[in-house]
């Protein structure tokens, strides 16, 4: 099993009136494959914010994998 990071991004406009992106979440999961990290990642996302639909908090799903757990 590999180690991924999984960061939930969301794109939001500042008091400044630039673009940002901001991290709502960081999740480490462990995972035979990316697809299967992502996935896993979403569900634990979707209890953890106790919502139905991830994109509801988040843009995006962006998933690196890591060498050793933090």
């Amino acid at each position: 099993m590999a180690h991924y990071v999984v960061r939930f991004m969301k794109d939001i406009l500042g008091e400044n009136g630039r673009h940002a992106e901001v991290c709502q979440r960081m999740l480490e999961i462990e995972a035979s494959n990316r697809h299967e990290a992502t996935e896993l990642a979403k569900q634990k996302f979707c209890e953890m914010e106790r919502l139905r639909e991830w994109s509801l908090h988040a843009d995006r799903v962006h998933v690196a994998e890591s060498d050793f757990p933090s």
